[in-house]
């Protein structure tokens, strides 16, 4: 016995799922299995004319095969007063063995259970995902404490601003950014991207990725709730709750339909009988057969697995969405429509040109004063090209900062105006009187597809910034894709004309709305809607999410602001644009494959009861063909779970 246990506990040690573990987590397929193994026995016994032995297995089979579906049959009818599926079954079985059919009923239990059990199994599959995620997320952090002890210290009470230590291989346990050390860090769970990617002092880290060998120092950024891992768990549990409207109409007519079969069954059994002299048991088993055949096992079961399938596959791409209802939607999409900046572009724009006629440090001294508030692309990109170019460190402190939403900033510092923006904003200044150098600059800059920035003091202009952002890699492979595809796409977006029209053309958009507001998004998505069918728009700031609410679905980009995140309906985890092709082809493939499950779900039942009324089919028979189009039904859907 100690050899047996050294062997267990090296089996365990190894890795090996224990057998606990396994027998719970197949319990309803074991509880068949041992459902079927009774009714050979109960079958072998009635041949050998062993009638009461034969009887007491046949019951065991029903006990013990038939546990799980009749617990779920009586949880719904008790709960949630509503009749299923389930509920046919057990009648059909009961009734056939109190006409003597002990065997038929036995096979009945049997063949629902074990397609019970691979529905069980399809749910299982589908949520490998969630459980995979669920099992990555670190419980505690090493919180560096005043005196450098390492506190283990649980998630939830770790505060923004603590410093912690990541050892090598190890999880990273809370969204931080890094202050010493250096790393290449796995983040493959979070984006799908297989490269490590080099981490040192002040780059992201993100809760859930894996260390690699070396050691890091961070301060934590963001609360374990509220970071983009916990975000990830919350959408994919999310996407398994919420029903897509086929399911949920299905699930509608579930309980009048049952009763309308129960209905049928109680006419086929009577009618017969008292007025056309059939037999009682002939009538009776007639009833039962059409309870077993008329049951809408496979239509219910049409549509949920091939929506989990579809959304788990979606998951291991990288795709994450709120609920199959948006799974459902997206193949009705014709239209796209993006935001240009981290949308179309990388959103990681670089000042490429500057023109200043005079007082230039200034300038830049005030430039960088007003925009190191800001979080904005645009933003950092003008604070990091003042801070390459100014020659003292000494900057002012504004004494205010306005955001003036979709056009810049304006502030005051050391008792003059400063105001921040695009050309729009300098003409409502009256500020757009530019040197002529200016004009013609500026001008050639637009040419070339730069989005322009300006400054102006105390309402007069006083310099102009070029900023250009990268088309992302593969956009314009993807949008060729999608217009192949017969979807429209379109970009909305707050530059001026001319940039946009250069952006576009170079990433091949079909159309494009330049000068837009975040109002004016919204507006635009608004008209986009009267004239298609269902619209998507991608973006990822802050300024999108009204535009991603008023849109038929919503898809925020990875990388994006918590609020778009949240608005969003799908996330695109690793900033690829070619998921959402991918997307849309998974939701075509699903809806295809869910018409085909009604449609021969409700033809296999079609014919089982023509059969039935013509007095040619047998119970066994009515169980195999119900039973087997069900579970060719959920296999169907399982297609869904392969491939990309």
């Amino acid at each position: 016995m100690a050899t047996e246990h050294t062997l267990k506990a090296k089996n365990n040690q190894a890795g090996q799922i224990p057998v606990w573990r396994f027998l719970n987590k197949h319990k309803e397929l074991l509880f068949a299995g041992a459902g079927g193994l009774f009714l050979v026995a109960g079958f072998i016994m009635d041949r050998m004319d062993a009638s009461a032995v034969a009887i007491v297995l046949f019951l065991l089979a029903y006990t013990i095969g038939g546990y799980y579906k009749a617990k779920e049959g009586v949880t719904d009818l008790v709960m949630d007063r509503r009749l299923n599926a389930e509920i046919l079954m057990m009648l059909a079985a009961i009734g056939a063995a109190s006409i003597g059919y002990w065997e038929e009923g036995a096979i009945l239990i049997f063949i629902f259970s074990v397609s019970g059990a691979l529905e069980t199994y399809t749910m299982q599959k589908s949520e490998k995902d969630l459980s995979s995620l669920l099992s990555m997320a670190p419980d505690t952090a090493l919180v560096i404490g005043e005196n450098g002890d390492l506190i283990p210290t649980p998630l939830d009470d770790v505060q923004i601003g603590d410093r912690v230590m990541i050892r090598s291989n190890e999880r990273i346990p809370v969204d931080s950014t890094v202050i010493s050390g250096t790393s290449a860090v796995d983040e493959s769970a979070l984006t799908g991207e297989a490269v490590p990617v080099e981490k040192s002092s002040g780059s992201k880290l993100f809760n859930g990725a894996m260390n690699g060998n070396g050691t890091l120092t961070a301060e934590v950024t963001r609360r374990n709730e509220d970071s983009l891992f916990q975000k990830m768990i919350s959408l994919v549990k999310q996407a398994k709750a919420e029903r897509p409207e086929t399911q949920r109409w299905i699930e509608r007519i579930e309980g009048p339909y049952v009763i309308s079969v129960l209905l049928a069954t109680v006419l086929l059994f009577s009618v017969p009988y008292l007025f056309l002299d059939w037999a009682f048991t002939d009538a009776f088993y007639r009833a039962m057969v059409l309870l077993v055949v008329a049951s809408p096992c496979a239509i219910v079961a049409s549509v949920m697995p091939a929506m989990l399938s579809a959304i788990s596959t979606g998951a291991r791409n990288g795709v994450l969405m709120k609920g199959g209802v948006f799974m459902e939607q997206l193949s009705k999409a014709n239209v796209i429509a993006f935001d240009k900046t981290g949308t179309i572009t990388e959103g990681t724009p670089k000042v490429t040109d500057f023109h200043c006629p005079s007082d230039e440090q200034n300038i830049l001294a005030a430039v960088l004063a007003v925009e190191q508030q800001s979080n904005h692309p645009l933003a950092k990109a003008l604070v990091t090209y003042a801070e390459d170019n100014l020659q003292s460190r000494e900057v002012p402190a504004p004494e205010s900062v306005d955001d003036l939403t979709g056009f810049g900033v304006k502030s005051r510092i050391a008792g003059s105006d400063w105001h921040i923006g695009s050309l729009s904003l300098m003409k409502q200044l009256g500020a757009e009187h530019l040197d002529a150098n200016a004009t013609d600059t500026i001008a050639s800059w637009q040419s070339e597809g730069k989005t322009i920035v300006c400054a102006a003091k105390n309402g007069t202009f006083a310099a102009a910034f070029a900023i250009k952002d990268q088309i992302r890699p593969g956009v314009m492979e993807t949008l060729a894709i999608l217009h192949k595809n017969g979807i429209d796409t379109v970009m909305i977006t707050g530059d001026q004309e001319q940039t946009a029209k250069v952006i576009a053309e170079e990433a091949g958009v079909s159309s494009w709305f330049s000068e837009s507001l975040p109002e004016d998004k919204v507006n635009e998505v608004a008209r986009l809607k009267e004239r298609y069918d269902s619209v998507i728009m991608v973006g990822d700031g802050v300024n999108d999410a009204p535009a991603l609410a008023k849109a038929d679905i919503g898809i925020a980009m990875g990388s994006g602001t918590d609020v778009a995140i949240d608005t969003a309906d799908l996330v695109l985890m690793k900033n690829d644009l070619s998921k959402i092709d991918l997307s849309v082809t998974l939701s075509k493939r699903m809806n295809r494959i869910i018409i085909q499950n009604l449609i021969f779900s409700i033809s296999v039942i079609l014919v089982l009861i023509t059969a039935n009324f013509f007095q040619s089919l047998t119970l066994p028979l009515g169980v195999i063909g119900h039973e087997v189009s069900t579970i060719l039904v959920i296999l169907n859907g399982l297609r869904l779970l392969k491939g990309h």
